[in-house]
């Protein structure tokens, strides 16, 4: 298999609009309700858990799937790995299927380091589940839990040595797909978890 085969099927894989296709199961398009974004959190606001968790699994499994299945048939680069699960990350915020408009990326990138760097993960899981319980504020436990994952790499050990930097960078992706979130905050209109808003 080529690279560019490698990341083309990667990107298709993580385009895949799971939360879109759920909520229109339920009887919604997602993109006209809540926030528009087409992730498992607003899917949960408008639709609820029965209908959000699978969408949510599913997107970790397409960051996870490829990034461990499709280097391998490409080489042995360190590289590769990272490489690939980025293509799925960007499949998923910028979908061919719904004109480029998809979710956040943050179940998708999950589910690439933790094909690569389980226990960092886990660390940076700790720090989006307090901050989460805190303020309540799911989109800020996202960007403080990315941010705080290439750190746990740093300090916990990774065996891919581009997962730090590749963690960093991707950190910084998602504070840019959360720009709309951030202003929210500021201003004090962020939704707070556990509101659902009706579709």
């Amino acid at each position: 298999m080529s690279l560019w085969l490698a990341l083309a099927v990667s990107y298709l894989l993580g385009a895949i609009p799971m939360s879109w296709l759920v909520g229109r199961i339920g009887g919604v398009d997602l993109r006209a309700h809540g926030s528009g974004n087409l992730g498992a959190t607003n899917l949960y606001r408008v639709l609820g858990w029965r209908f959000a968790i699978p969408a949510g699994l599913f997107d970790v499994g397409k960051g996870a799937l490829p990034t461990l299945v499709l280097p391998a048939r490409v080489g042995t680069a360190d590289w590769l790995p990272l490489a690939v699960g980025a293509a799925a990350i960007v499949g998923h915020v910028f979908s061919v299927f719904v004109r480029f408009r998809g979710g956040k990326g943050v179940a998708t990138a999950a589910g690439v380091v933790l094909a690569l760097a389980p226990i960092p993960l886990l660390a940076s899981a700790v720090v989006w589940g307090a901050v989460l319980k805190t303020t309540g504020y799911v989109s800020l436990a996202s960007m403080l839990g990315a941010v705080a994952f290439p750190f746990a790499a740093l300090g916990l050990g990774a065996a891919n040595p581009y997962v730090v930097p590749v963690g960093a960078a991707l950190a910084a992706f998602i504070l840019y797909t959360h720009r709309a979130n951030i202003r929210r905050l500021l201003a004090g209109t962020e939704n707070r978890f556990g509101r659902r808003r009706e579709a």
